[in-house]
């Protein structure tokens, strides 16, 4: 058998205990908010030093953590030292959204069910968890026998601040200088490989008015109809938004959410206070401090239009897009040329509508490219909704292809 042969032999005849190993990862929770993610941490670190791994546990500062509104957090990595030359790092995140409503099956039970393991994180990314650990393992296994020795070495970062920004998982690591990759392979999805991404930029937007009795409305300052106002506005600019395209493949165009609106004390009283919690999406052409200037703007012009009213406007995040840098050709190549060989078919080079923890690698001028087990489109694995589920088929296949792309950089 030719080395590649061998690699898919190995993750084959190991494929039961990587299913093992994912499920073991979806069944401690690692919900954020509120952000307790050093027992999962943890419990990977037990898992890993299964397989002969020692994981060095990175804890990050308790008031860095709380002021980041995040509970816990420690950070793992994992050096495997196959010989002299550039090391590759693997990236990926166990932080998930809460499960939310509409189950079916157990978010933390990591139930397989037709070909599919459910759960939440069992897509976005605790699956490259185990794509990631499996296809080093592999390689591992295969390098005693190969001709001539492998050059480099394998870090892996499994790391738990994405939802809230990265800033304390890679951003931590990166800061401390406690890692300095060559080239960084981070969690994505089989069918394509992403070298550029959108930026976030997430604000909250409290309104003031004054509270009075329902009874008399007129002695008080209405918050909420404030808070319309500036709604209105936001969702203009929105529609507005449709006319700027993106040059990137797999990128649109920007847009806007307001995912969370809080405010009021009961039925019978004018609201003195609402709270708007928004998300912009920024495509990689957009200057993030013109953009943060504008929607500031907007929400001031809004707000002009009720006497009384008062707006404090608070950034949450600033996340900077992705684009690709020098340097990541052989990587992004030997991902499109085995992706082809393991799925049959053709695996195209874009972009994605998502900000991830790779920008922060790249912003370090390390070339970061996204890969690893899912499907074609977010939407497809129910990431962030209810029944959130992994093809396993997929995971057996992303696993194969790391494998073969480590061997070809490392050889």
């Amino acid at each position: 058998m030719t080395p590649y042969q061998r690699l898919d032999a190995w993750i084959d005849a190991h494929f039961d205990e990587e299913t093992a190993f994912l499920q073991s990862l979806v069944q401690v929770p690692t919900d954020t908010p509120p952000g307790n993610n050093a027992p999962h941490a943890e419990r990977t670190a037990e898992l890993l030093a299964g397989f002969g791994y020692e994981a060095e546990r990175h804890t990050v500062p308790a008031e860095r953590v709380q002021a980041g509104g995040l509970q816990s957090i420690t950070n793992l990595i994992v050096r495997r030292r196959l010989g002299d030359g550039p090391t590759i790092a693997l990236n990926a995140h166990g932080d998930v959204v809460p499960p939310g409503e509409g189950w079916t099956h157990d978010p933390y039970g990591g139930e397989i069910d037709g070909g599919r393991l459910y759960g939440r994180a069992a897509a976005v990314s605790k699956s490259d968890f185990a794509t990631y650990t499996f296809a080093v393992r592999a390689l591992e296994a295969l390098a005693p026998s190969l001709a001539q020795p492998l050059h480099g070495g394998v870090e892996l970062h499994f790391t738990y601040d994405e939802e809230f920004g990265g800033e304390l998982g890679p951003g931590w690591l990166l800061e401390q200088g406690l890692t300095r990759p060559d080239l960084l392979l981070a969690a994505g999805f089989s069918y394509q490989v992403v070298t550029a991404h959108n930026g976030c930029l997430q604000m909250e937007v409290t309104v003031h008015g004054r509270m009075a009795h329902a009874a008399i409305p007129d002695t008080g300052v209405d918050a909420l109809q404030g808070a319309v106002l500036i709604l209105n506005a936001l969702y203009e600019q929105n529609r507005r938004y449709k006319a700027v395209s993106s040059q990137v493949p797999g990128i649109t165009h920007p847009y806007l959410n307001v995912g969370r609106i809080e405010g009021g004390t009961n039925t019978n009283v004018v609201p003195g206070k609402v709270v708007l919690k928004l998300d912009r999406r920024m495509i990689p052409e957009e200057d993030p401090v013109a953009v943060e200037a504008d929607v500031r703007r907007v929400i001031a012009e809004a707000a002009t239009n009720l006497p009384g009213i008062t707006v404090d406007v608070r950034r949450l995040l600033l996340a900077r897009s992705m684009q690709p840098l020098p340097g990541n050709a052989e990587l992004v190549q030997a991902l499109q040329r085995h992706g082809e060989a393991v799925f049959g078919e053709p695996i195209p080079v874009m972009g994605t509508p998502l900000y991830t923890d790779a920008r922060l690698y790249a912003a370090r001028g390390i070339p970061a490219v996204l890969y690893g087990a899912g499907p074609r489109t977010v939407l497809e694995s129910n990431a962030k909704r209810a029944d959130e589920h992994l093809m396993l088929s997929d995971l057996r296949g992303a696993t194969k292809v790391v494998a073969r792309t480590l061997l070809d950089l490392l050889r």
